[in-house]
């Protein structure tokens, strides 16, 4: 097993989370992995964005599903950027020697289609590595699982699972992303 380093929202401490700059000073600067997020407008068009509201990151108010693209296109990051099109991030890492972590940002909404939308726009780039999806909802990555069961899918849970080797069989998952796990479980109970 290698470790690899991951920009989580690209480089926050550096660019606004989740913006085209960061995610290019990342891999211009030897990151081997970027996590990022995905959330559908009103349109049902992929978006780049962590929080299904704008307010904390872009000089705008409301939430992602209640606005057009073109309607939240007037709001920017604190770099002046718009709010990134899944579209422009993967014209971004296209060819680049990047890991992708992909959060599916649907625990709070679920967004219609959100699972083939995407998985359509990641089969169309041409990428180095697969890419990871994640999510905290399961019923998300079930229904991308039922579209394309060739991908890497891991869950994200801030809950104990109580038997994680037999839920990751059972849910056809290659992982998962926990917040905790219990010390005294075996060691291949452990994940």
């Amino acid at each position: 097993m290698t470790t690899k380093i991951f920009g989580h929202r690209g480089i926050p401490t550096r660019f606004p989370e989740n913006s085209l700059a960061g995610f290019a000073y990342a891999i211009d600067n030897g990151v081997e992995g970027l996590e990022f997020d995905v959330q559908l407008t009103q349109d049902l068009v992929p978006v780049v964005m962590h929080d299904e509201r704008i307010d904390r990151t872009t000089d705008g108010h409301g939430l992602i599903y209640n606005a057009t693209y073109a309607e939240l296109s007037q709001y920017h990051l604190a770099n002046g950027e718009q709010i990134p099109l899944l579209a422009d991030f993967l014209a971004l890492v296209a060819n680049e020697d990047v890991q992708l972590n992909l959060e599916f940002k649907t625990d709070l909404i679920h967004y219609p289609e959100i699972e083939r939308r995407v998985l359509a726009m990641i089969a169309k780039t041409p990428l180095v590595h697969p890419v990871i999806f994640s999510s905290f909802d399961l019923a998300t990555l079930q229904r991308a699982y039922a579209i394309d069961s060739t991908q890497n899918y891991c869950y994200l849970a801030d809950h104990l699972i109580a038997h994680p080797l037999e839920f990751i069989r059972q849910e056809h998952l290659q992982g998962l992303h926990l917040n905790r796990f219990d010390p005294l479980a075996p060691v291949a109970e452990r994940i």
